[in-house]
């Protein structure tokens, strides 16, 4: 994650079903304070607080999601 992001903002994630790895979805997801965690953000996303790692794939904008999303998962490229 290269981009700061502070509580408020509204961001977008490439989320994997973690009960069908070939399943993703790119999802809008707030970035909050951690309720148990002071001084630590995390991803709001499905009415749960993921912690905010330095490696995760988060975008200011639907559109740079899109982009990742489209070269990692775009069926066209296995063919």
């Amino acid at each position: 994650m290269t981009k700061s992001f502070a509580a408020g903002d509204t961001v977008y994630v490439i989320y994997r079903n973690p009960h069908a790895a070939n399943v993703a979805h790119i999802k809008e997801a707030e970035i909050v304070h951690h309720p148990y965690h002071e001084g630590e953000l995390s991803l709001f996303l499905y009415e749960t607080y993921h912690p905010l790692a330095e490696d995760d794939a988060v975008f200011s904008t639907y559109e740079e999601a899109e982009v990742l999303y489209s070269e990692l998962f775009e069926e066209d490229r296995y063919h």
